[in-house]
Order: C-alpha cells, then sequence, then structure tokens
C-alpha cells in the first residue's frame, strides 16, 4: 500500500467514510448482539462498496482493525487475505477484538485462510479466556469448511467432536453456542463425519444458550445437519465464509 503514513491517512479517510454510513437503527440491533462502543453501524453491503480498492490489502486491513472501532474491524476481516497473516498477528486480532461477533466472525475467517488455522485454533480452545476459546471453535468450524476433507485430521476432528459432546453443557455462555456450531459445521462439510456429528447432537440434545434481546435460536444440529443433507449440500466446500 505503500508508507506507514499513508496508510494511517487512509484509515483516517477510511473512517471518516465509515462514520458518515453509519445507521442508529443498525447501531442499536448490533449492539443487542453484544457489539461494543465505538461502534457506527454501518451495513455490510455499505462496507463492501467501500473496501473494493483495498480488498487484500493486508496492511490497510491491520490498520483498521486497531482503530478498536466494531465496524473498521468487520471491514478488515473482509478485506484481509488471512493466507497472509502471520501468527503473531492472527493472535494480536482475538486479543483485540471488539467483541465476540468480530472474534467468532471476523478473526475466525481469517485465521481459518491461514497456515496457523489448526495450531491456533487447538490453542485457543484451550484458553481459559472463553472469549477466546470460543473464537476458536469458531476458527474450527470455519476451517473445515473451506478445507478439502482429504487435508482434515478425521481422527482428532473425531476426537474433538467428543469433547463437545463431554463438554458443552458446562462450557461458558458462548463457548457453548459456537461448539454446537462445531458440530453442525463438521456433520455439513466432512462427510465421513456427518453421521457421528448427527449421533453427537442427539446425545447433546437441546442447548440452551443466553442470547440476550435478540430473535436469535439455537439450531438443534441434527434437524440442520438434515436440513443440508435434503438439499444436497452435504460435504460442498465453500470458497469462502466471509459474509
Amino acid at each position: 500500500m505503500g508508507t506507514t503514513a499513508s496508510v494511517q491517512q487512509l484509515v483516517v479517510k477510511l473512517v471518516k467514510q465509515l462514520e458518515a454510513l453509519g445507521l442508529e437503527s443498525y447501531r442499536n440491533t448490533l449492539r443487542k448482539h453484544g457489539a461494543q462502543e465505538p461502534l457506527f453501524g454501518v451495513k455490510i453491503e455499505e462496507m463492501k462498496k467501500l473496501m473494493k480498492p483495498y480488498k487484500n490489502d493486508l496492511d490497510v486491513a491491520c490498520a483498521l482493525f486497531d482503530t478498536g472501532i466494531y465496524d473498521a474491524q468487520y471491514m478488515a476481516g473482509l478485506l484481509a487475505d488471512g493466507s497472509k497473516m502471520s501468527a503473531t498477528q492472527l493472535q494480536h486480532w482475538v486479543e483485540t477484538a471488539n467483541s465476540h461477533g468480530i472474534r467468532e466472525y471476523s478473526v475466525a475467517w481469517v485465521t481459518a485462510e491461514s497456515t496457523h488455522a489448526m495450531f491456533l485454533a487447538l490453542a485457543w480452545i484451550d484458553s481459559d479466556n472463553p472469549d477466546i476459546a470460543a473464537a476458536g471453535w469458531c476458527t474450527l468450524s470455519s476451517y473445515i469448511s473451506i478445507t478439502e476433507d482429504a487435508e482434515l485430521d478425521a481422527d482428532l476432528l473425531h476426537k474433538l467432536l467428543k469433547r463437545v459432546q463431554a463438554e458443552i453443557h458446562h462450557a461458558p455462555n458462548r463457548v457453548c453456542y459456537c461448539m454446537n456450531g462445531f458440530v453442525i459445521a463438521l456433520g455439513s462439510y466432512v462427510t465421513a463425519l456427518s453421521d457421528a456429528a448427527i449421533q453427537a447432537g442427539k446425545t447433546i440434545g437441546e442447548v440452551v444458550v443466553d442470547v440476550g434481546d435478540t430473535s436469535c435460536k439455537v439450531p438443534f444440529a441434527p434437524d440442520y445437519i438434515a436440513k443440508v443433507a435434503q438439499r444436497g449440500s452435504l460435504g460442498k466446500k465453500r470458497k469462502t465464509t466471509k459474509c
């Protein structure tokens, strides 16, 4: 992108543009979903228009993330090419994310694209910090959705499924939610483990998570996986988890 000074100048400009695009109604919605101040309330479609000239520019993405602004961090996740990020950069992102929405989406997206995906995800799920542990489970879900089965360690994933089955009902709130997402991802994207994921989901039963003042519901994993199978999408990988 050029010199550090030019990147910073550009980020100042982008932040001003983001602020101008903010909507109070959307800001209130994001707050209900856990977003923290500073927060503008920019819709994702507006971010995507704004970011087009800078896609995959890691310097810009990292500078945006370092503002701490929810919208800037979300856009950074869309912008960054995770395959170019170091483990140190990704660790910094998970530790300085604005809220669980950034950790479980933006950070998980780029980490899943990186060569450090499994190393970091496995370290994070063992973290004493439930926020980071939740991000680890989401990183695993993103990673298996974009990685061919032949490149996955099926035995390790099966062990992780057993771990979820044993721990989910005692896990912290967001960890519980993300563990359930892992069961769904495993059953939906890894054909050889689909039946095991369905059986684990049945054994787990209803998963209770406090989703705050939102209309969000916690999917029942077996039903969700069955719907994926019914539409003929079982085992079909995604090109990206970014949205």
